[in-house]
């Protein structure tokens, strides 16, 4: 399911975002996507843990009732693997967190560190005449955070920096709280970036709005 930013939620967070940038002097950019990839492998493994399963159940049950397997019964437990197979791939649509089983962490960050970096070149957010761009991205489906500051803040915005406000941000994200985890990471940018430099230019160079996507 979608995570939901109202139009009151939008308002504030791009009266947040003036506020930030103002203070701040950069240019910071919102968004959020449903999901960073489609993840076409999650069904297929899905059904081929279902089918696993339902196969040694079956294997098990005719070891400890053996029966005389003739055409028509060997075709009741081809229908109960493949039946358990297909039910396991629908339940990845149906449940999130079902599906989110067969996502490794790994393979999260990377796509969406894939998704965020090609919508920060996308929409140019590196034309800022200081370099003073920031994106703060969040994937919904992997319950995960990408922060892409430009060029001109690599001393003021460290891996390590990054890494503490994308840890301040998973509480909220955790709890669906979207708007309260986007103004959780505004803030902590905030506090990251004072002072700001003093031949920042102090002029809005980027939109406001937020950006939201589908994804994949």
């Amino acid at each position: 399911m979608k995570l939901f930013l109202s139009d009151a939620d939008k308002t504030l967070l791009d009266k947040r975002i003036q506020e930030a940038e103002k203070i701040t002097k950069t240019q910071i950019v919102l968004a959020t996507v449903r999901r960073s990839d489609s993840y076409a492998e999650i069904p297929w493994l899905a059904f081929a843990l279902g089918s696993s399963i339902a196969g040694l159940m079956v294997f098990l049950s005719a070891i400890i009732s053996p029966v005389w397997i003739s055409g028509m019964t060997i075709l009741i437990p081809v229908m109960v693997i493949m039946g358990t197979g297909g039910f396991f791939a629908l339940l990845t649509i149906m449940s999130i967190k079902f599906a989110k089983l067969f996502l490794s962490e790994s393979r999260a960050e990377t796509e969406i560190r894939q998704f965020g970096t090609s919508l920060f070149l996308n929409r140019e957010l590196f034309s800022t005449s200081a370099r003073t761009g920031i994106l703060l991205l969040i994937s919904q489906f992997e319950r995960k955070v990408f922060i892409l500051p430009d060029k001109g803040l690599t001393d003021k915005l460290s891996p390590e920096k990054l890494s503490s406000i994308i840890s301040e941000m998973k509480d909220p994200l955790d709890k669906r709280q979207l708007r309260t985890a986007l103004e959780t990471g505004l803030d902590k940018l905030v506090k990251a970036l004072m002072p700001p430099e003093s031949d920042w230019p102090d002029k809005n160079e980027l939109p406001d709005k937020i950006i939201e996507e589908e994804g994949e």
